[in-house]
């Protein structure tokens, strides 16, 4: 049985940058969250088709895992992926919240990618990984590199690996849902026009824990921030003081007392 671990992240800041093409551009500091993830398996299994266990409550052609499957197929044409997975199913053992800003669906389809490139050695590097990645997911870039901490930006496939000691994060996701798609429109009806491109010149070189004592303000670090409590305003009825919000949300997040 070959098995893999899909860790969540935080964005330590997320500004959006502009807009084309259709999608936001951003910079952001993704940091990977140590002990909390989703793990992926592959188990031995006769199937007639693509199978996935433990993620029921999403259609199977909008997982983040078969969109993964059915782009490294397109992409290789390697009939030992099609072969393998008649011969294996994949078991998702899910910790991650979804809709939490944490990237768990980003995550599961990054660390599937990598899982196959080793299971059927795929003569694919990183960067192709990465690659193919992108068009399924903004987020999938940062996870098939697997760095701690990294700078991200453009549509989210620019990943540069950021030197630092990973940190102890508290995290508190509320029974909230926040669906990425509607916050992005309301920060593109109602926010985009005040974006300040040099609000946040040299944050990329700044550390993370440098960054949080110092800034402290989560809708400063955070421009999806506003946009969230806008299209969920039972986010203003939480007690967050001293946490910072990831993502899209729904999760906050803090350094944990030393």
């Amino acid at each position: 049985m070959y098995s893999i671990n899909a860790h969540a992240k935080v964005n330590i800041f997320l500004k959006i940058t502009g807009h084309k093409e259709d999608y936001h551009t951003l910079v952001s500091r993704f940091m990977r969250v140590e002990d909390l993830y989703d793990t992926i398996a592959f188990v031995p299994c006769e199937c007639d088709s693509f199978t996935i266990e433990g993620c029921e409550d999403v259609p199977l052609k909008s997982n983040t895992i078969y969109k993964a499957y059915k782009a490294l197929n397109e992409h290789t044409g390697d009939l030992d992926i099609l072969n393998f997975f008649y011969k294996h199913k994949v078991v998702v053992t899910k910790r991650i919240p979804s809709q939490a800003g944490l990237g768990g669906g980003s995550s599961d389809a990054a660390a599937f990618m990598r899982l196959v490139k080793e299971a059927c050695n795929l003569l694919l590097s990183t960067e192709e990984l990465a690659q193919i990645g992108s068009r399924i997911g903004a987020d999938i870039p940062f996870f098939v590199y697997n760095y701690p901490s990294a700078n991200v930006s453009g549509f989210g496939e620019i990943v540069h690996p950021f030197e630092e000691a990973p940190l102890k994060l508290e995290l508190f996701t509320p029974d909230i849902g926040c669906d990425t798609a509607e916050v992005y429109k309301t920060f593109h009806k109602y926010l985009l026009k005040n974006v300040d491109l040099t609000s946040f010149f040299g944050w990329e070189r700044m550390d993370s824990g440098t960054l949080l004592n110092l800034i402290a303000d989560p809708i400063a670090l955070n421009d999806l921030y506003p946009a969230a409590l806008a299209t969920y305003p039972e986010l203003e009825n939480l007690d967050t003081k001293g946490w910072f919000f990831s993502g899209s949300g729904s999760t906050f997040f803090r350094l944990k007392p030393s």
